[in-house]
C-alpha cells in the first residue's frame, strides 16, 4: 500500500523573524490568520501529528488540525543558544558556530547534534511517520530537512542546504525504499488555490 506523508512547517514567530533560536513564542496573530484560512488536504481518516512546541501547536490548531503529539518530532535542541539571536551567538562563539554548522556531530551548546535530530526523526519515520495511507504532522523545519535528506540519502552534511519557509508544506508519496518529493508547496486559502 502507498503512504502519503504531509509534512506542514509552523507559522512565523516573533523569533523566527528576528532569526533567534526558538524560545517558545506563539505565532503571529497575522501568520495565525493566514493559517486559519490555508487549505490543508486531509483525509478524515488519517493520521495528524503535531511537534510539542508552542509554534507547532499553534499552527496546528489555526489549521483546523486535532492532532497528537509526538516527543520525537521535537526541534533540535540548542542547550544554552536558546532564544539568543544567531547573530549574538556567531560574536560571542564563532568556533562554536563554525563547527556546529559544519559537523553534524558537533553540539557546541550542549544541545542536541544536528546527527542526533536526525537519528531521531528517522526512527520516527521508519516506525510511525511512513506507515501506510495519509499522515498530516506540523513540525519544526529541521524536522522537514531531517526527512528530506532521508528519503533522498543525502549526507548529513547536506542538512543546512534545505530551506523550508513558514507554513509550507513537503509532501512524500511511496513506500519504503521509494518515495517521491514535492517540497516547498505553500499552503494557501481556498479562493488562491489554482488547482495546481
Amino acid at each position: 500500500m502507498t503512504s502519503r506523508v504531509t509534512l506542514i512547517s509552523p507559522a512565523i514567530t516573533p523569533s523566527l523573524r528576528r532569526a533567534r533560536f526558538d524560545d517558545g513564542d506563539s505565532i503571529e496573530d497575522s501568520a495565525a490568520v493566514r493559517a486559519g484560512s490555508a487549505a490543508v488536504p486531509l483525509a478524515a481518516s488519517g493520521r495528524v501529528y503535531v511537534s510539542p512546541s508552542v509554534r507547532c501547536r499553534e499552527t496546528a490548531s489555526a489549521l483546523g488540525l486535532d492532532a497528537s503529539e509526538q516527543p520525537e518530532l521535537s526541534g533540535l535542541d540548542v542547550g544554552r543558544w536558546r532564544g539568543r539571536a544567531l547573530e549574538e551567538v556567531g560574536a560571542d562563539e564563532p568556533d562554536a558556530v563554525a563547527r556546529w554548522l559544519a559537523d553534524p556531530g558537533a553540539a557546541p551548546h550542549g544541545g542536541e547534534s544536528v546527527r542526533e535530530l536526525c537519528a531521531r526523526v528517522v526512527r520516527w519515520w521508519e516506525t510511525t511517520g511512513a506507515a501506510d495511507g495519509r499522515t498530516v504532522a506540523v513540525v519544526e523545519p529541521e524536522v522537514v530537512r531531517a526527512v528530506v535528506g532521508h528519503v533522498l540519502g543525502a549526507p548529513e552534511a547536506a542538512f543546512w542546504r534545505v530551506d523550508v519557509p513558514p507554513l509550507t508544506a513537503t509532501e512524500f508519496t511511496g513506500r519504503a525504499g521509494r518515495w517521491n518529493l514535492r517540497v516547498g508547496h505553500v499552503l494557501s486559502s481556498p479562493q488562491d488555490d489554482t488547482g495546481r
